[in-house]
């Protein structure tokens, strides 16, 4: 590849792609009223999908620098970049909340909710493309 990346890194991007969506759509986490009968807290079943991939994930970022020192497809060493937590961060966030809430899914459901036959999403990402194109236009 013209990049430097290597010639599976695209094709791997899309399996995990395609795992993820399958675990949502399977989760049942790709429908909004799912979603939104956790905001409610009448639905505690969204905490334990995301701590369960927090946990496959941190053992995963825990274990691959220590067995190498860079990644296999991209060859860009194992670091973390960390975000401060400041004004942004809490307004971001309490903006998001108040998108997720309103629309009843968050981005990466709302496109696995279009594999479950959710066409009505499409609005929902609609105005996600907007919100971030506008904030983009604000803060530059």
């Amino acid at each position: 590849m013209s990049d430097g990346r290597h010639p599976l890194f695209i094709p791997l991007i899309l399996v995990g792609g395609v795992i993820f969506g399958f675990g949502l759509g399977f989760s049942h986490m790709a429908r909004p009223e799912v979603v939104i009968d956790f905001l409610l807290f009448e639905d505690l079943g969204l905490p334990f999908v995301m701590f369960g991939a927090a946990i496959v994930s941190g053992i995963a970022f825990a274990v691959l620098p220590r067995i190498r020192d860079s990644a296999p497809l991209t060859g860009n060493r194992y670091e973390r970049r960390l975000k401060p937590f400041d004004r942004n961060v809490l307004i971001g966030g309490a903006i998001f909340g108040v998108g997720w809430g309103l629309s009843g899914i968050c981005p990466g459901a709302a496109y696995a909710s279009l594999g479950v036959g959710n066409v009505t999403i499409l609005w929902a990402l609609a105005g996600m493309f907007v919100g971030a194109y506008l904030q983009g236009a604000w803060r530059s």
